[in-house]
């Protein structure tokens, strides 16, 4: 019988949840919605989708869902930030007081790339992926300003950084989820998969 493919969450308080799922789905993996702490503890990776920073930090707060999350991850639970997500994630928000979970080195800036009605999608090399460039879908986007020890700059445009992975930890500047593109997410289950398999190693 073949193995299921990993349960991967995405944290269902705003932003793009049906669409992450759906990828995840696509990409092979068992995606559910995380909610509660039970939701949070049976996933063996999460996505913290594109949305508003400061209302989902606090939506966090509420559900109590901020210091298990963070707990898990230095646990070695696969976590991944896109666009919004990527800012909460972060370990500081250049030139704002704004609480994050701190876990990936990076500094990041709110809205780098414009507001909504500058979105765009462009041609973005990730050596990582392959040699097709990916439609990378930026909406309202942050940047990379700062990278720290052990972080990996996958992808830049523009000059700034816009793909990160740091050991456990992936943030990208833009959306993955609303193209038919599955790569980033195939990506993302390799790094489930690798924890899987360290895991399973250990016992």
């Amino acid at each position: 019988m073949a193995e299921k493919g990993p349960l991967v969450g995405v944290l269902a308080l705003q932003g793009d949840v049906a669409e992450h799922l759906a990828a995840l789905e696509r990409a092979g993996a068992r995606a559910i919605p995380v909610r509660r702490r039970e939701e949070l503890e049976r996933v063996e990776g999460l996505v913290i989708p594109g949305g508003e920073s400061t209302t989902v930090m606090r939506l966090l707060a509420r559900f109590g869902l901020d210091a298990p999350i963070v707990d898990r991850v230095r646990a070695g639970l696969p976590l991944w930030g896109t666009c919004m997500g990527m800012i909460v994630v972060a370990r500081e928000v250049a030139e704002m007081d704004q609480p994050t979970l701190g876990v990936l080195d990076v500094t990041v800036r709110r809205n780098a790339f414009g507001r909504q009605n500058e979105s765009a999608e462009v041609d973005l090399d990730i050596p990582a992926l392959g040699e097709q460039p990916f439609p990378a879908v930026f909406i309202r986007a942050p940047w990379i300003e700062r990278i720290g020890d052990g972080v990996e700059m996958l992808a830049e445009y523009g000059g700034h950084g816009v793909m990160v992975r740091q050991q456990n930890l992936l943030g990208t500047s833009f959306h993955p989820e609303l193209t038919t593109d599955d790569r980033v997410h195939r990506y993302f289950l390799s790094m489930v998969e690798g924890a899987r398999r360290e895991r399973a190693a250990v016992g």
